[in-house]
């Protein structure tokens, strides 16, 4: 497996500065302090335990890390609520006891995760020391049971914010998307789970189109009506509020979730922390897959009519036989 970051093709953002990006590794076996040490060995900086669900090392190089238990019903405390209104009055004590059983219980099916800030390409290897790290000290992926759909998200900053960018990047992704499952071997737990459903055929055909060359406000409102939801493996809302909040915010989306920031939010991969051979190069260099066909545009216009040409009463058998098909170009 590779352990070598691929550069992109393009290497700066809309404002000329070198590109970023934000990783989110899920994972179990391991408790937040761990996690929490492992990220300030190689980083340094200062770690905060602030609850049992909740803890950060701030990196003045950087940003916080955040360390969590991705459970906002504990995070946020509301389950306090739930026994307010049973009667149930706990003193400090008795809460931090509670806070602590919630986590060690809640850590059996609710993914542990790292949330790292914004960082820039060449610190990449650098948060990979920590997954190696992690692994050595008993961290386990997607693939450790059935239970699991933990995954590895990334969010990488946009090097335009043009329309023109953005729809050739959409379809590079869908292009590509059965090859990267099969390369990537999404885990099938992650597959059957409602966090990365695939874009609706019908949404795939209209913009691999050769006339779709949408502007702006038709780009985005192609996606919301296809896809009004953050679960797709690479999430669109967050990079479009950014754009234009208002006209997300009217959409029948999941608004107390989106967080703006102009950023791709892919979230296919799996989290295979467990394996020693995996490391994070393998989901971000499947990416730059992405990226390379989307910057080359006559390759991108023949793959879409290949695409398109395929009949429809043959998808039974399209997804592997197209993924064996463009996995050729990786």
């Amino acid at each position: 497996m590779p352990t070598t970051f691929r550069p992109l093709p393009w290497t700066t953002g809309p404002g000329g500065r070198p590109r970023q990006v934000g990783i989110e590794i899920e994972m179990a076996g391991v408790d937040l302090a761990t996690m929490a040490h492992a990220v300030h060995a190689e980083f340094g900086g200062r770690v905060e335990y602030l609850n049992p669900f909740l803890s950060r090392v701030c990196v003045p190089e950087f940003d916080d890390f955040v360390i969590e238990l991705d459970a906002r019903v504990l995070q946020d405390r509301r389950y306090r609520e739930h026994l307010r209104t049973l009667g149930i009055e706990l003193d400090d004590e008795d809460r931090e006891t509670l806070e602590r059983w919630l986590a060690e219980a809640a850590g059996i099916l609710v993914p542990h995760e790292i949330v790292a800030p914004p960082l820039p390409l060449s610190a990449l290897p650098r948060l990979d020391r920590v997954r190696a790290a992690l692994q050595q000290q008993g961290a386990r992926g997607t693939q450790s049971s059935l239970l699991y759909a933990f995954g590895l998200q990334i969010n990488i900053e946009v090097h335009s914010l043009t329309a023109e960018w953005l729809t050739a990047i959409l379809k590079a992704f869908v292009l590509l998307n059965e090859a990267l499952v099969k390369a990537g071997n999404i885990d099938l737990a992650r597959q059957l789970s409602p966090y990365i459903r695939p874009f609706p055929g019908s949404y795939i055909r209209r913009i691999l189109q050769p006339a779709y060359q949408p502007a702006m406000a038709q780009l985005i409102d192609d996606y919301l009506e296809y896809n009004p939801t953050r679960n797709r493996p690479l999430d669109m809302l967050p990079l479009f509020a950014e754009i234009d909040r208002e006209r997300v915010w009217a959409a029948p989306v999941e608004h107390e979730l989106i967080k703006p920031r102009p950023a791709l939010h892919y979230r296919l991969p799996n989290c295979e922390i467990d394996d020693p051979a995996w490391s994070l190069a393998q989901p971000f260099n499947g990416w730059a897959e992405v990226e390379y066909l989307a910057a080359n545009p006559q390759q991108l216009q023949d793959a879409a009519t290949e695409y398109l040409q395929r009949p429809a009463q043959a998808l039974g058998q399209f997804t592997d036989e197209w993924a064996e098909r463009i996995s050729g170009w990786f």
